[in-house]
């Protein structure tokens, strides 16, 4: 597939988009959908994506209404993209990497990696040399086992995983790796939720969402916060439109204007076709990026303040005595908060922020739903608790119609980390492990992945599993990152396609390709199928319907459960081989170790799977108080020097994760270009930079350490003024490994301060 040209920039930029989906994504996704594969395979995944006996999209996390309420086309452009992009016939053979080194691979983009197809056999580079060549799988796994035993301490390997992993591979995943004696299982949800799920385990005692599709249908009000489901989960906008029929309003809280949260044109409805479409957004607040935590501050003092002027009428006094702890310090400290550190904050008018509390006055109902624009800061994890004090002020949790919704990314990060992919899992999850299994596992917190960066460029990790990801590109600091994993002294990607995480690797590093989603798993047992957990707790099966790309792939389950076999001594008694013949003997042992999977079996035979129980929603905290708890939040504006902009980085819409399916941005106007930056008309007037101009990105830290990103053109564009927007992986390597979240280590990849440097 070398003919496949690796793409130049050749910007071009047309106005913004008012409105998102409509025939134009159908016809998008049905193009890219039939360069990659034929038109029988497209009708194939398509026609069963989503559905309650199909694949479970692999592209996000937003769930499905029940079996009888589901379209025949239950899917979204981007998913449509996605599983197609996984069912392409395009193959990388050993041939392959006979013509191209690694250090051509590693200079290659993200998208020509990505094109060039299914990997087919198991590929080592052994220490000196500078290709991939064929390893047999039973060579393979002695290799890793060896490596693996060869260690001073099992604390030395890390295994990572992202969210696409399903929930039997990841319970195994960390299975394995606690019998082998470490809890060293960053993931994906580190650099993303992880800010989530701190502020809410704290305050709630459920690091999940508390709400259902149904509850957002059935909202009077819904924020969108920090986030752009247009691009990052389009079906939730068929969801926010359901909410606006049923009388609820939507409010967009955003530093850039999004598309899909101003109309959206339904592509399976005839008004979406023919008509308008619905109008989403009946307030949008373009607020200075890291600003909400002032936002929601502001509007709960002034939610104490209408209480004061009409006692008994705004909050829900029975709620707040009876399940919650921790009101009278909240409100000394949110009653102080002054509007002109709101508005310096938010960069937004008081008379803005007054129509959003009078309606909130008016509704009953109401739903926060936020994603990385709140949880990656620095004061992340405070946001999100402001974010429950707002909830909890109008007992919004527990009841029909309202909660938190922090709507996530992967298509099973919430499921991964159900089932142990942490390396910080309570020790009553450790307990149940040992009952079930007979070994004591460790209880020593493990590193997470900026820790894991950080361990593998001092020497204390030598060892480096990746599951279903890419984390070269994922993670920040990508010079720094880079220089960590060419210190191990083998790093191994369990993947279906070809990353940069391949071509930048330890002395010796292997390639082990696997199923994907839509391609059956057959197994000594017979065809299996796999699970997952959406970002609303639904658990449901998912079941392959394509050939496999090659013969020589094996399942993440198999994957694992051979290199257990060989690593690990016989004095732990686990049925390895067992659990590969027949995947549900695994989803039987995880319904005696994880609460909520009882009678597992059984209840995801249901079509549509089953809901796993949210104690909050039952008025059960597991909090250190037994309730739910109010906090207060410090807010602390982040320095930008004068001549310095805010830099969030972001997705472009032709894009998942970190690999990008097109060079263009349509909703943003963007097109054949990703080094480009968003600036606002007043900001470059004033920096003195013309539009289409030539720049290196500059980021600056603390103590003057400075991170360049070359070779930028600027587009001017309506971000929020002392703010500006460019797409990620490329602007990774301005977000210092240092800079983040308090209490969650989250990177701040939306708090970037940046100086624009013209070039020439």
């Amino acid at each position: 597939m070398s003919s496949i040209e690796d793409p130049t920039d050749d910007l071009s930029v047309t106005p913004p988009k008012t409105w998102a989906t409509g025939v134009p994504a159908v016809a998008h996704a049905l193009q890219y959908s039939l360069s990659q594969t034929s038109v029988r395979r497209t009708a194939l995944t398509l026609l069963n994506v989503n559905q309650a006996k199909g694949i479970d999209c692999p592209g996000c996390a937003w769930p499905e209404g029940g079996p009888r309420e589901r379209a025949l086309n239950e899917y979204c452009e981007n998913g449509a993209k996605h599983i197609n992009d996984e069912a392409t016939t395009r193959r990388v053979t050993a041939d392959f990497f006979a013509q191209h080194s690694v250090s051509e691979l590693a200079a290659k983009s993200d998208y020509w990696l990505n094109q060039q197809g299914r990997l087919t056999e198991p590929m080592v580079k052994r220490p000196g040399s500078q290709h991939y060549e064929p390893i047999g799988w039973d060579e393979a796994f002695g290799l890793l086992a060896e490596e693996l035993r060869g260690l001073d301490s099992p604390d030395e390997a890390l295994f990572y995983t992202s969210g696409r992993l399903n929930n039997e591979a990841a319970f195994l995943l960390q299975l394995f790796a606690r019998a082998f004696g470490t809890n060293n299982l960053p993931d994906c949800s580190n650099m993303c939720h992880e800010s989530s799920g701190s502020a809410m385990s704290e305050t709630l005692g459920v690091g999940k969402g508390t709400v259902s599709l149904d509850d957002l249908h059935r909202a009077d009000l819904v924020f969108v916060v920090g986030q752009n489901p247009g691009t990052n989960h389009p079906r939730m906008l068929s969801a926010l439109e359901e909410t606006k029929r049923n009388g609820g309003q939507v409010i967009a809280v955003n530093p850039l204007p999004e598309a899909g949260l101003m109309r959206f044109k339904h592509p399976q409805k005839i008004r979406g076709v023919l008509g308008r479409g619905t109008a989403i957004a009946d307030q949008f607040l373009q607020i200075r990026p890291g600003g909400d935590l002032a936002l929601f501050q502001a509007l709960n003092s002034m939610l104490l303040e209408a209480e004061d002027a009409a006692p008994g009428t705004v909050l829900d006094r029975a709620f707040i005595d009876e399940h919650t702890s921790g009101f009278d310090e909240f409100a000394e400290h949110v009653r102080a908060v002054g509007w002109a550190h709101v508005l310096a904050a938010t960069g937004l008018r008081r008379e803005e922020i007054e129509e959003v509390r009078d309606r909130v006055l008016r509704s009953e109902r109401i739903i926060v739903c936020w994603a990385m624009g709140l949880t990656q800061h620095k004061h992340g994890v405070p946001t999100i608790r402001e974010v429950v004090n707002f909830l909890l002020l109008r007992g919004n949790i527990g009841k029909p119609g309202a909660g938190a919704c922090p709507v996530r990314g992967h298509s099973n990060v919430q499921g991964d980390r159900t089932m142990g992919i942490w390396e910080r899992m309570p020790q009553a999850f450790l307990d149940a492990l040992e009952r079930e299994f007979g070994f004591t596992p460790p209880t020593e917190h493990g590193w997470d992945s900026v820790d894991s960066i950080r361990a593998m460029l001092d020497g204390r990790a030598k060892f480096f599993l990746g599951v279903a990801g890419n984390f070269v590109r994922a993670s920040p600091d990508s010079d720094r990152t880079e220089q960590a994993m060419r210190n191990c002294r083998l790093t191994a990607h369990i993947s279906t396609k070809l990353n940069r995480s391949h071509a930048v690797c330890g002395q010796t590093a292997l390639i082990l390709p696997t199923l994907g989603r839509s391609d059956r798993d057959v197994q000594s047992g017979g065809e299996q199928f796999v699970t997952v957990e959406d970002s609303m707790s639904e658990v449901h099966a998912s079941r392959g319907r394509l050939e496999p790309a090659s013969e020589a792939l094996l399942s993440e389950v198999a994957i694992v459960c051979r290199l257990a076999r060989r690593t690990l001594s016989e004095d732990v008694a686990i049925p390895w081989e067992e659990f590969e013949a027949d995947y549900g003997t695994i989803r039987d042992r995880i319904s005696r170790v994880v609460p909520g999977f009882e009678d597992f079996n059984a209840r995801v035979a249901e079509p549509g799977g089953f809901r796993l129980p949210n104690p909050a929603n039952h008025g059960k905290f597991r909090t250190a108080t037994g309730k739910a708890n109010f906090t207060r939040n410090e807010f602390v504006n982040l320095e930008v020097p004068a001549g310095h902009l805010v830099l969030q980085t972001l997705r472009s819409h032709d894009q998942w994760n970190t690999i990008p399916y097109a060079m263009n941005d349509r909703y943003r106007g963007i097109h054949n270009a990703r080094r480009v930056v968003l600036v606002n008309q007043v900001d470059l007037d004033a920096l003195g930079i013309a539009d289409r101009s030539e720049v290196d990105l500059v980021s600056v830290w603390r103590g003057g350490e400075e991170r360049r990103a070359p070779g930028f053109r600027v587009v001017s564009y309506p971000t929020t003024p002392g703010s500006a927007a460019a797409y990620y992986p490329e602007t990774n390597v301005l977000v210092p490994l240092d800079s983040v979240a308090d209490i969650s280590n989250t990177p701040t990849s939306k708090g970037v301060v940046v100086r624009l440097e013209p070039v020439g």
